[in-house]
């Protein structure tokens, strides 16, 4: 049995567009109409998920999905720095900022850390397998970085060099414990 996954990125928010640690800010009107300008390219699917953010389940909403929100699909916990601008964060704690960077396994912030996040995100991805289908979910782009690290069984300090914009598709194809990657494409309208 094949599964055939597309992970799509969210439409842009407050957190994105001033790049801040996300803190569950809501879609902006924007990305709100962007979604739902490109709801068209997105097949219809046996399964969808997504991440239980707001700006997820929103941006899901607007490409006509109807999403079950998954703890396990979940963005990377940021302890205090949730909120906070990269460029604040790196003034204040350079030190922190440059581990984190630098080594999958540190957390300075006091939550998660990238591995922590890969290890939550591909436990889940493997669960996927027992089925068969078309399957569409909704994730933040740290945790589409955490799957395709996964998939490719790449190492964890790859994701950080991974960039994910948004309303991105991933495509993945998975059976007999093994995952191919088709890489991402930016969804348009059928007009474009």
């Amino acid at each position: 049995m094949t599964v055939r996954l597309t992970l799509i990125s969210p439409g842009t928010s407050g957190a994105l567009r001033d790049v801040r640690f996300d803190d569950d800010s809501p879609l902006d009107d924007e990305g709100i109409a962007r979604a739902e300008a490109v709801a068209s390219a997105v097949a219809a699917s046996t399964r969808a998920y997504c991440s239980p953010s707001a700006r997820c389940l929103r941006t899901a909403q607007a490409l006509g999905l109807a999403p079950e929100a998954v703890a396990e699909l979940a963005g990377c916990s940021m302890g205090r720095w949730r909120g906070r601008s990269l460029a604040a964060v790196a003034a204040a704690e350079e030190p922190a900022v440059a581990a984190w960077l630098s080594d999958p396994t540190a957390a300075p912030h006091g939550g998660e850390s990238l591995r922590d996040l890969r290890v939550r995100v591909g436990g889940w991805l493997d669960t996927l397998q027992a089925g068969s289908g078309r399957v569409h979910v909704v994730a933040e782009p740290d945790v589409i970085r955490a799957a395709t690290v996964h998939a490719l069984a790449s190492p964890d300090e790859a994701a950080l060099r991974l960039d994910v914009r948004p309303l991105v598709a991933v495509h993945f194809s998975g059976r007999a414990g093994r995952w191919n990657l088709r890489v991402g494409e930016t969804l348009r309208p059928e007009s474009e």
